[in-house]
C-alpha cells in the first residue's frame, strides 16, 4: 500500500480538532513501598511539597520529601488499603480544610470531616483554605490592648491575655490543664450572649491532639450543657488516628480561625497539646528517614511550633489596604497552647521551645492541685509579658499588689512553720495571704464575670477580709457576690461600662462587705 504522509497528517489534524474528550493532564504516579503509614512514589516529577495525593484504594496522604527519584508520603488514612504498586494521583492542590460559619457547633477530623454523626457541613470550594498560611507581618498588626476575660480570677487578675495574644498553658498531667481551658470557652459565652451572629461574640477553637476519645466526648457535653458548643469548633486527632492527623490538626485549627479573623471577628483558639504534636512529628519525620536532633526531635521542630503560633495576631484596622488578603481589621487570633511537663520540668526541650515563643506562661503546679489550691496557678513562675495593657483599669487597680502580696505570703510560710514567735507585720501578711489564696480557688465549670472579680480581689487587697475565718472565706464570697447582684447590680454594671473602680464604687463595696459580714455572725 503506497502511504502518503500529507494524507496521514492531514486525517490525523482533522481528528485532533474534532475531538471533544477531555484533554487536560493529571500528573499519575506508583507505589514503590508502603509501611507505618509511609509510601515512596515513583512518578511524580512535578509534585508540590504538602500537596494532597490519591490513591487508588481511597486513602489520601500529604508529599513531604521530595526527593531525586521518589516522593515520600504520609497517608491519612490507613496503610493496609495502600499496596505496592498501586497507582497514585496528583490533586494539584495543597491540602486544604473547610472554613466559614458552617463548622460552628461540629466535631471535625484534621480534614475537616464532620464526626458528629450531624451530616456534612455544607459548605462550597470557595470555603477551602490551605493549613500553611503566612502569619501577619509586623505592618499588618496591632499592639495587644484588648482583654480576653477567661473567668478564672486568678489568671484576668496576675496573668492576664489579651485578644492576638499566644498565651502557654504549661503543667503536668492532671493538674487542670483542660478544665482550665473548659472555663474560658464557657466564660467567652458574656461576650456576645453565645450568639455566634453576634459581631461581638468571641469565637472558641478546641484542638485536642491524642487525646483520648472519651476525654474529647466529655468536653463537648459540658460545652453543650452550658450552651458553649454554638459558638466553638471542636477539632480532634485522637489517640488512634495516625501521626500525620495528629500534627496536622493544629494547622487545620489555625486556618479555620484565620478565617473568622481575616473577616473582623474575634477568635481563641486551644492546642491540647503542642507537646503531643511534636511527638507525632517526630514520628512522621523519622519513618520519612530525616536525620534526627536533640531528643531524636527534626530539626526544624522549632519552626513547626513558631510557624503554628505566629499566626495568632490582631490585625491593625488598615490591615485591608497593605494586603487585600484580608477582608477586614481589627480581627484577632489569641492562642492558648498547653504544654505537657514531666516532673515540673520547665526547661525541656519542647517546653522551652515554645516558652520562648509564646507571649508569657500559665504554670500549673501539681504540689497547689494537690494540696487543695485549684486552679493551681504558681503566680511565682507564671507571667504575661502583655501585663496590665490588657486589663481593664478596675481590674489593674484592685489586682495591683496582688502578687507582691502573694509572693510575700509564700516566702514567710516557710519561716512560720518553725513555729517560732512572729511579729504582727508577719502575722498581719500571712493572714492577708492567707484570705488572698483562698478569693483566688474557684470550683470548676464556674468562671467569674469580670466586674465580680474586681469587686472580689478589692475586697480583699483592701483588708476588709482579714478578720473572716480563713475557712469561711468562700461561704462570705458567695453570699457577698449574691447580694451586689440583687441588691447593688449598679456598681457591676458601672464597672462594666466605664471599665472603672469609682470611689463611690468603693465605699458601697465596702458597705455591703460590713453588712454580708454582719448578716454570717463573722
Amino acid at each position: 500500500m503506497d502511504l502518503r504522509p500529507a494524507e496521514v497528517t492531514s486525517i490525523l489534524k482533522k481528528e485532533i480538532e474534532s475531538y471533544q474528550g477531555d484533554t487536560s493532564m493529571q500528573s499519575v504516579g506508583t507505589v514503590l513501598s508502603v509501611g507505618d503509614g509511609v509510601a515512596r512514589v515513583y512518578g511524580l516529577e512535578d509534585c508540590m511539597m504538602n500537596e494532597l495525593l490519591e490513591f487508588s484504594g481511597g486513602v489520601r496522604g500529604v508529599a513531604l520529601n521530595l526527593e531525586e527519584d521518589n516522593v515520600g508520603c504520609v497517608l491519612l488514612g490507613s496503610a493496609t488499603e495502600v499496596s505496592e504498586g498501586d497507582e497514585v494521583r496528583a490533586t494539584g492542590r495543597i491540602i486544604s480544610v473547610p472554613t466559614g460559619d458552617s463548622l460552628l457547633g461540629r466535631v471535625v477530623n484534621a480534614l475537616g470531616d464532620p464526626l458528629d454523626g450531624r451530616g456534612p457541613l455544607g459548605v462550597g470550594d470557595d470555603d477551602f483554605l490551605p493549613i500553611e498560611q503566612p502569619a501577619p507581618s509586623v505592618v499588618e498588626r496591632q499592639p495587644v490592648t484588648e482583654p480576653l476575660q477567661t473567668g478564672i480570677k486568678a489568671i484576668d487578675a496576675m496573668i492576664p491575655i489579651g485578644r492576638g495574644q499566644r498565651e502557654l498553658i504549661i503543667g503536668d498531667r492532671q493538674t487542670g490543664k483542660t478544665a482550665l481551658i473548659i472555663d474560658s470557652i464557657i466564660s467567652q459565652k458574656t461576650t456576645g450572649g453565645g450568639d455566634p451572629s453576634n459581631p461581638e461574640q468571641v469565637l472558641c477553637i478546641y484542638v485536642a491532639v491524642a487525646q483520648k476519645q472519651s476525654t474529647v466526648v466529655d468536653l463537648v457535653r459540658r460545652l453543650e450543657a452550658a450552651g458553649a458548643m454554638t459558638y466553638t469548633i471542636v477539632v480532634t486527632a485522637s489517640a488512634i488516628d495516625e501521626a500525620s492527623m495528629q500534627y496536622l490538626s493544629c494547622y487545620a485549627g489555625a486556618t479555620m480561625g484565620e478565617r473568622f479573623r481575616d473577616e473582623g471577628r474575634h477568635v481563641v483558639i486551644f492546642y491540647d497539646d503542642l507537646y503531643k504534636q511534636a511527638l507525632a512529628y517526630r514520628q512522621v519525620m523519622l519513618l520519612l528517614r530525616r536525620p534526627p536532633g536533640r531528643e531524636a526531635f527534626p530539626g526544624d521542630v522549632f519552626n513547626l511550633h513558631s510557624r503554628l503560633l505566629e499566626r495568632a495576631a490582631k490585625l491593625a484596622d488598615n490591615a485591608p489596604q497593605i494586603n487585600p488578603r484580608y477582608k477586614a481589621g481589627g480581627g484577632s487570633m489569641t492562642a492558648l497552647p498547653v504544654v505537657e511537663t514531666q516532673e515540673g520540668d520547665v526547661s525541656a526541650y519542647i517546653p522551652t521551645n515554645v516558652i520562648s515563643i509564646t507571649d508569657g506562661q500559665i504554670f500549673l503546679e501539681a504540689n497547689l492541685f494537690n494540696s487543695g489550691v485549684r486552679p493551681a496557678v504558681n503566680a511565682g513562675i507564671s507571667v504575661s509579658r502583655v501585663g496590665g495593657a490588657a486589663q481593664i483599669p478596675a481590674m489593674k487597680k484592685s489586682a495591683g499588689g496582688l502578687r507582691i502580696n502573694l509572693a510575700q505570703y509564700r516566702e514567710l510560710q516557710a519561716f512560720a512553720q518553725f513555729g517560732s514567735d512572729l511579729d504582727k507585720a508577719t502575722q498581719a501578711t500571712l493572714t492577708r495571704g492567707e484570705k488572698l489564696v483562698e478569693i483566688l480557688k474557684q470550683g470548676q465549670y464556674a468562671p467569674v464575670p469580670v466586674e465580680e472579680q474586681v469587686m472580689m480581689i478589692h475586697a480583699g487587697t483592701s483588708g476588709s477580709l482579714d478578720e473572716v475565718p480563713t475557712v469561711r472565706v468562700g461561704e462570705f464570697e458567695r453570699a457577698f457576690l449574691a447580694h451586689m447582684r440583687d441588691a447593688q447590680p449598679e456598681v457591676g454594671q458601672g464597672i462594666l461600662e466605664s471599665g472603672l473602680l469609682s470611689d463611690e464604687a468603693k465605699a458601697t463595696v465596702q458597705e455591703a462587705v460590713g453588712a454580708v459580714r454582719a448578716q454570717l455572725g463573722m
